[in-house]
């Protein structure tokens, strides 16, 4: 799964990587990025404001996010919660980080996964827009997720897909109009391999503590 994760550039930083407008969407760099936190998106060229659990339009009670903060990669085109999502509402999270938990022994050491590069990223995810009974808005995303590749393997049996920058446009406007057309979106998600992975503090086992000092090596 991908449970947390870091963005530590600015809006107008994420909005040159990624070829899209930052508007008034402003947000300060995030070293612990949890689920249930209104976090950057972007869809349509540009960057929103989204809650991280998905919560699908025709929902009943919004707390169904708490468990819809991570989908598989490998059945979303068909499951009934997310394959019309699929179709029509992909969006990237812009990233430069992630957390896993690594079991050794009876402990869970925090880990630190990113690009060898150090560059910022795009994971794949969906969104939504749910309306409450009083009709007020809540954009809500998915990230998500496959199986890990070699150099993270030993840490989770799951990690988020992050997209090929020459992928992203593609996974955000295409159409899918046949068979072929989901399976090319399909052939988009697959894991990168150029990953390492380093030891945090355990700061970043409470979503509260949201300083640098998260992503320092230990």
């Amino acid at each position: 799964m991908c449970g947390r994760f870091t963005l530590t550039l600015g809006a107008r930083e994420v909005a040159l990587r990624f070829s899209c407008e930052s508007g008034l969407t402003m947000f300060q760099p995030r070293y612990n990025a949890a689920p249930g936190q209104m976090l950057p998106v972007i869809i349509d060229k540009q960057i929103k404001l989204m809650r991280w659990g998905l919560i699908p339009s025709w929902a009943n009670n919004p707390s169904i996010g708490n468990k819809m903060i991570n989908a598989r990669s490998e059945t979303v085109a068909e499951k009934p919660s997310f394959k019309n999502l699929f179709r029509s509402r992909r969006c990237i999270i812009p990233a430069d980080g992630y957390y896993e938990w690594q079991k050794v022994g009876k402990l869970k050491i925090p880990m630190r996964i990113v690009l060898k590069s150090r560059d910022i990223f795009g994971l794949a995810g969906l969104w939504d827009l749910w309306q409450n009974p009083n009709g007020d808005p809540l954009y809500t995303f998915t990230i998500l997720t496959t199986e890990p590749v070699n150099s993270v393997q030993d840490i989770h049996s799951r990690m988020p897909i992050i997209l090929q920058p020459d992928n992203e446009q593609f996974w955000l406007n295409s159409t899918i109009n046949s068979p072929a057309d989901t399976d090319f979106l399909r052939s988009l998600l697959k894991p990168v391999e150029e990953l390492e992975s380093y030891r945090v503090s355990t700061l970043v086992n409470t979503p509260s503590n949201e300083t640098s000092e998260c992503i320092l090596p230990i």
